[in-house]
């Protein structure tokens, strides 16, 4: 299927390096692969095979072909001080046609943004997120509420999403599941520690939505809380979580306030509708907030809010240091939640949501709409 991002990334590419990262499978290889097929001539070299990896190393790929993919580079040594010598000889190559270049791999590659200077002004940044509401009908020609519904349970990942059964889907995610610990997982902590970290996963699997105590899980798995600090910093680093922090205009204290961790894969959540549901929307409301960042250079972001007496609504879009949207997801309750009303007053700048997966008739109550939690998610910008 063609993903979203495809037009927005071809047009980059006859402008600068594009760097394309998300998680595992999610589709990374087969976009580039889909780029390759509409640009030829190209060429494909991936560090992981042996002989693609000689090619790399001794710089002596096709310079003729019109599009260059290089596939998980992150694990070259020196790799980023090796990619600013590509790009800038392409910059000084005197070649009509000048090549363009495509970078895919893992999350590890986000480090391009923490990490030094040295590839400043000389690439543009995609994220690939799993499937939205919005492209899975109009590849399957569903409405909205079935696309959902479907996302819900199979996950956005292309190859369980496009299974031709549940039972198909489940057989991938748990050989993904076993891959990503054994494989990904493995790189970054010790051997001893895998039985932990899959017991710290598994847990993860039934707090979506929840406020995280590391402290709490620590004690239940008998190791420190500083451990467990790292082993999420592997899960966000892999694309296997991500975090969600509370809203606060003091960056300082939003700090001290537990985040929210929810799946990039909601396949993985726990099956219960209220936490599938929560969890897919996290997902494509964080697509939303990249692709804005991405695209249009936007100063915005994901949180959540809650108060000292335990007042809280799921989702807060802020831009600018200012709160643009409050959203709410329910099941199947269209009855007004009481922190959201009270948050839309506090908030009347923000736009007050209560998104709800199976609902008879929309309405607007005062300051909060109540919308079909399909319909408004296939309206996100992505």
């Amino acid at each position: 299927m063609k993903r979203a991002l495809a037009d927005r990334i071809r047009a980059d590419l006859g402008r600068k390096l594009v760097v394309l990262t998300g998680p595992r499978q999610v589709g990374k290889t087969t976009l580039a692969q889909n780029l390759m097929a509409e640009l030829g001539p190209t060429q494909y070299l991936n560090w992981d095979i042996a002989g693609d990896r000689a090619i790399l190393q001794r710089g002596s790929w096709n310079r003729s072909a019109r599009l260059l993919v290089m596939d998980e580079i992150h694990k070259m040594p020196n790799w980023k001080a090796w990619l600013k010598g590509v790009v800038d000889e392409g910059v000084s190559n005197p070649h009509p046609e000048k090549q363009a270049l495509l970078v895919t791999g893992s999350a590890r590659m986000d480090t391009f943004r923490q990490s030094g200077e040295s590839l400043a002004g000389r690439y543009f940044a995609w994220h690939l997120h799993p499937i939205s509401v919005r492209e899975w009908c109009a590849h399957s020609g569903v409405s909205a509420e079935q696309a959902l519904r479907h996302l819900m349970r199979r996950g956005g990942f292309p190859e369980p999403c496009l299974a031709e059964s549940d039972e198909l889907a489940d057989r991938w995610r748990m050989q993904y599941t076993t891959d990503l610990i054994r494989e990904d997982i493995l790189e970054f902590s010790r051997l001893h520690e895998i039985t932990a970290m899959r017991l710290f996963l598994d847990m993860l699997r039934t707090r979506v939505g929840s406020p995280l105590s590391l402290a709490s899980i620590a004690r239940d798995l008998s190791v420190a809380p500083n451990t467990l600090k790292r082993y999420l910093d592997i899960l966000q680093a892999l694309f296997v979580v991500f975090v969600v922090p509370p809203w606060h205009r003091n960056v300082g204290r939003a700090l001290l306030q537990a985040p929210k961790v929810y799946f990039f894969d909601t396949g993985l959540v726990a099956e219960e509708p209220g936490a599938r549901l929560e969890n897919a929307v996290a997902t494509m409301l964080l697509q939303h907030v990249q692709f804005r960042r991405d695209a249009q250079g936007a100063d915005c972001g994901l949180h959540y809010i809650r108060t000292k007496d335990g007042a809280e609504v799921d989702f807060a879009l802020s831009g600018n240091d200012q709160l643009s949207h409050l959203i709410e997801c329910k099941f199947a309750d269209a009855a007004l939640h009481r922190p959201l009303v009270r948050f839309s007053e506090q908030f009347p700048e923000a736009e007050a949501i209560q998104l709800v997966a199976e609902l008879r008739q929309e309405e607007q109550r005062d300051r909060v709409a109540v919308c079909r939690a399909g319909d408004w998610l296939a309206r996100l910008a992505e």
